[in-house]
């Protein structure tokens, strides 16, 4: 009998391209279900485009992308968007409409998928701010609140669904220590509230050793380490370790 941990999410072979380059080439990558799995790399390497191939925003041009153990690759674009109900995805800038309330943002996602009522909708906006420590922005507007608090917000909109996965995308870029160890500190918070699954695109070592319960490092088009954080600290690859050292000396170009 397999001790293995179940999958939430699994790509097979696969290669991504955008014109003549090859962004990845026969990658293969399991998400564990119920775990927060960190996929580290070089700017440019393909991280979020990881992100984009697990809820179908992005199909490959050969493998499979198999998420709780259905190829998503051949779907159609209305059951890509049933699937896309279940992830919830927090972009790297937030991507709040600056025209809207915090409220309204976050209630976006429920007006375009549920036929609830305000009544219930307010309820359940109120509760995901609550969870974020924004209770007392609901009626800001996004321009009026600090790049944390925009971040947390999106953060939000991204769990108002009860998702079974959430993908974050450069979560903490661009953000002080403090507001990152918060950040970091809620994506764990949220996991758990949630029981579900997580994925984070980061470069903050810091921020990944304190969540991750799996790292994958991206390379050239492969996953070139896979583990537990103890187990990517202790690889023996000299791309890893010039990776974590952030050394200019190694196998990576500089």
């Amino acid at each position: 009998m397999s001790d293995a941990p179940p999958v939430y999410a699994r790509l097979e072979d696969i290669t991504v391209r955008y014109g003549s380059k090859v962004v990845m080439e026969r990658l293969s990558l399991d998400i564990v279900e119920g775990a927060i799995t960190c996929i580290i790399g070089l700017s440019g390497a393909g991280k979020s485009t990881i992100l984009r191939l697990i809820n179908g925003l992005k199909r490959p041009d050969s493998g499979r992308v198999l998420v709780k153990g259905r190829d998503i690759t051949e779907l159609r674009e209305r059951e890509l968007n049933e699937l896309r109900e279940k992830i919830g995805f927090s972009f790297q800038f937030a991507a709040l409409f600056d025209s809207l309330s915090i409220y309204e943002n976050v209630a976006l996602p429920l007006r375009e998928r549920t036929k609830l009522p305000e009544e219930k909708i307010r309820s359940m906006v109120t509760e995901a701010l609550e969870s974020v420590g924004l209770a007392g922005s609901i009626d800001s507007s996004p321009a009026e609140l600090s790049g944390g608090m925009v971040k947390r917000a999106g953060f939000a909109r991204a769990v108002i669904t009860n998702p079974e996965c959430v993908l974050y995308d450069e979560p903490t870029t661009g953000l002080d220590p403090i507001i990152t160890h918060v950040l970091t500190d809620l994506i764990v918070r949220l996991r758990k509230q949630l029981n579900g699954t997580a994925v984070v695109v980061s470069h903050d070592l810091a921020s990944i050793y304190m969540m991750a319960d799996y790292v994958a490092m991206l390379f050239e088009g492969a996953i070139v380490a896979y583990g537990t954080c103890e187990a990517i600290k202790a690889s023996p690859n000299p791309i890893v370790q010039q990776f974590l050292g952030g050394s200019e000396v190694g196998p990576i170009p500089i």
